[in-house]
């Protein structure tokens, strides 16, 4: 991955984007704009709030992009297991296809190790799609970083996800890298967290990072500088 991510062209990033809107206030035109720039510029998936699941499904039908949501997001560790689990599953049937989730960081530092585990496991099995973990790693310490990836491995997630957005850390080639020696078989890297150019996409890649979650997809692509927030 490594060579052919030095290598490639800023178009050539769409696929690994998961192009970002989630936040307050979002409108149905904005929605439906967000959504359509995904189909445009052909990226992996349309990341939106579970609220526009049906609407971002209904517009990417037949493009092949797919649609991914996220919960117990953006505060992290929020929700209760059943509720996160049910909630996956209705994500699912109204047509997401990945998910991202929050998990219980507080749990974690408490020792409550099992919990931790079996928050992420509910969610695995209730949703069948492919779950990615938004580890929140500057949160944590060096033991709980390592207690983090293994029982979210055991837990059967698909990514492991350095944090939830740009407020906790801005993406970099250490925590991927970290992330990706880590990974077992099977296992995948996502990078988040104010990612705003095409070199430092291209490096995340390079990293080992196998999808990019951003809100500057567009200005990565094309390969405009952009001094806008991007913090997912």
């Amino acid at each position: 991955m490594t060579a052919v991510a030095a290598n490639l062209q800023p178009s050539e990033l769409a696929p690994y984007i998961q192009h970002t809107l989630i936040e307050v206030g979002i409108t149905r035109d904005r929605m439906i704009a967000h959504v359509e720039e995904a189909a445009r510029y052909s990226f992996d998936a349309a990341m939106v709030p579970g609220s526009w699941v049906p609407l971002a499904v209904e517009v990417l039908a037949g493009t092949g992009v797919k649609v991914a949501s996220a919960l117990d997001f953006p505060i992290v560790g929020v929700m209760t297991s059943a509720g996160k689990a049910a909630e996956a599953a209705e994500l699912v049937r109204l047509g997401a296809s990945q998910i991202d989730i929050g998990v219980q960081i507080g749990w974690l530092k408490s020792g409550m190790l099992d919990a931790f585990r079996e928050d992420i496991a509910g969610v695995v099995r209730a949703a069948g799609v492919p779950i990615k973990v938004m580890l929140e790693l500057p949160l944590l310490t060096d033991a709980e970083k390592e207690a983090a990836v293994q029982l979210s491995v055991e837990a059967g997630v698909a990514y492991l996800k350095n944090a939830s957005s740009g407020q906790i850390e801005t993406a970099n080639v250490e925590s991927i890298r970290y992330l990706v020696d880590r990974a077992p078989a099977g296992v995948k890297v996502k990078a988040s967290g104010s990612i705003k150019s095409f070199a430092q996409a291209r490096d995340l890649l390079a990293a080992g990072a196998a999808l990019l979650g951003t809100s500057a997809g567009v200005a990565i692509v094309t390969d405009r500088t952009t001094d806008a927030t991007a913090s997912y």
